[in-house]
C-alpha cells in the first residue's frame, strides 16, 4: 500500500508544479500592469480581427494558432532531448517555457519591438485571459503532436503557417524572423 501511495504522489507533482507556474505567471503579468480582460468589458472568447483593439485582449484570437505551433515544437524538442522523462513532466516543462514566453512577451521592451517590427502597430500587450488562452493553446499543440507524431505535426505546422499568412498576413515564423533579424 505504501508503494502505491508513493507512486500516486509522484504522479501529482508535475500537475502541482504546473499550477504553481500558472499562478506565478498570473501574478507576474498583473504586476506588469496587464489587465484581466479586455478594457471594453465585453466577454468575447474569440476575437478574430487582428487589426482591431480586441486583438490579444480576449481568450483566443488568430495568434492562438501560433501558440498551438509552440506546443507542437515543444513536444518534439522535449521528446527528443528528454525521451525518458514522463509525458506529464514534459508537459510541465512546455507549460513553464510557454508561461515564461508570455511574461517576456508582455514586457515593455517586447511590446515596443512588436509595435516597431510587426503588423501589431497598436499592440498594447496581452490581457491575462489572453495569456492563459495562449498557454492553453500551447497545451493543445502539445497534445496534438503526441497524436499526430512527427510527420503529422510537420504537416499541421506548415498548413497552419500558410493559413495564417493567407488569413492575417502574418505567422509564427515571420514574427520570429522579424523579432530576431530586424531593427
Amino acid at each position: 500500500m505504501l508503494q502505491k501511495h508513493g507512486v500516486a504522489e509522484a504522479k501529482i507533482w508535475p500537475w502541482l508544479v504546473m499550477a504553481a507556474v500558472m499562478t506565478a505567471t498570473v501574478c507576474q503579468l498583473r504586476h506588469q500592469g496587464r489587465l484581466w480582460w479586455c478594457a471594453c468589458g465585453q466577454f468575447y472568447p474569440w476575437a478574430g480581427d487582428v487589426w482591431s483593439s480586441h486583438n490579444s485582449q480576449h481568450l483566443f484570437d488568430p495568434y492562438s494558432f501560433t501558440h498551438i505551433l509552440h506546443g507542437l515544437v515543444l513536444y518534439g524538442l522535449l521528446a527528443w532531448t528528454w525521451p525518458k522523462l514522463s509525458l506529464a513532466w514534459r508537459l510541465c516543462l512546455a507549460v513553464s517555457i510557454e508561461a515564461l514566453w508570455e511574461v517576456l512577451e508582455n514586457t515593455d521592451f517586447t511590446i515596443q519591438r512588436y509595435r516597431t517590427l510587426t503588423i501589431a502597430l497598436d499592440y498594447q500587450g496581452d490581457t491575462i485571459a489572453n495569456s492563459l488562452g495562449d498557454i492553453l493553446s500551447c497545451c493543445t499543440g502539445f497534445a496534438l503532436a503526441r497524436q499526430l507524431l512527427f510527420w503529422g505535426s510537420v504537416g499541421l505546422f506548415v498548413g497552419t503557417e500558410l493559413m495564417l499568412f493567407v488569413w492575417i498576413g502574418d505567422s509564427l515564423l515571420l514574427d520570429v524572423a522579424r523579432l530576431i533579424y530586424a531593427g
